[in-house]
Formats: structure tokens, sequence, C-alpha cells
């Protein structure tokens, strides 16, 4: 397992003043500020950032909402990141999220969850280029 992970504070928690919450709850947890940044995606960057999804009936939805306000997106470090940042953040849908987990606290519904993390190292990987350069990421580890 990697220890390296992506992450996005979305538009519901960042309008909604969530961010220094949920970093803290974050760091509080072992994980390691690597690179970030607050950014806000266009609705074709959107589209691209989730195009894995373009066949799925919420696809269009997704990519409104991604591109409705500023988003931080930043890179993590602890020992098997994903997962743990996956327990952590906690079910999709924050009414199945366990107590505790991000989303249980600041998510208000399946599609305003507040926060993305990586499903896998690969995706990882991949979601990391799409925001920060190669060299971005080499110069923080």
């Amino acid at each position: 397992m990697g220890d390296i992970t992506f992450s996005i504070i979305k538009p519901d928690a960042y309008e909604a003043g969530h961010t220094g919450a949920i970093l803290s709850i974050i760091e509080k947890n072992g994980f390691k500020w690597i690179a970030g940044r607050l950014t806000r995606l266009t609705a074709e960057e959107a589209g691209s950032f989730y195009s894995i999804h373009e066949q799925r009936p919420f696809y269009q939805d997704l990519c409104d909402y991604m591109s409705s306000g500023p988003i931080l997106v930043f890179l993590l470090r602890k020992e098997n990141a994903v997962n743990s940042f996956r327990n952590l953040i906690g079910a999709t849908d924050p009414k199945q999220a366990d107590e505790g987990t991000i989303r249980r606290r600041f998510a208000s519904s399946v599609e305003a969850n507040a926060i993305h993390g990586s499903d896998s190292d690969e995706n990882a990987r991949i979601e990391s280029a799409f925001f920060f350069s190669q060299r971005e990421i080499v110069e923080k580890i």
C-alpha cells in the first residue's frame, strides 16, 4: 500500500466554512500535508476529472456541483494512506457513514458529501496528476 492519497474539500463544505475543521480532523488522525491549493473547476475540467462516470445518470449533476464553487485540492501522506483516509471520511452517503467520520459530521447528502478521497493507490496518482505537476509532487515529497 502506498503512503500518498489525494483529496478534495468539495464546494458545499468549503462554502459552509468547514475547511478548517476538516483539515484539523485529518491532521489529528496522523496525515501530513504534502501539497494543496484552492481552485475552482470549470464545467469542462469537472467533466474531464469525472470522465470515468460519464455514462452514469448522475454525471452531469456531479460536474455542475463540482464546478459550482471553490474547492481545496490536496495531497496527504500516511502509511496505508488511501485505506486510512477512506475510513476517516466515511461512506459516500452520510446517513450510512460511521459516527465520527468527516462525511457523517459535515456532509448534507450523497451528492453534497463534503469531501473526496481516492479509492486506490492508482487513482491517487491519476487524480493528483490532474491538479499537480510531477515536479510539484516530487519537490514536496
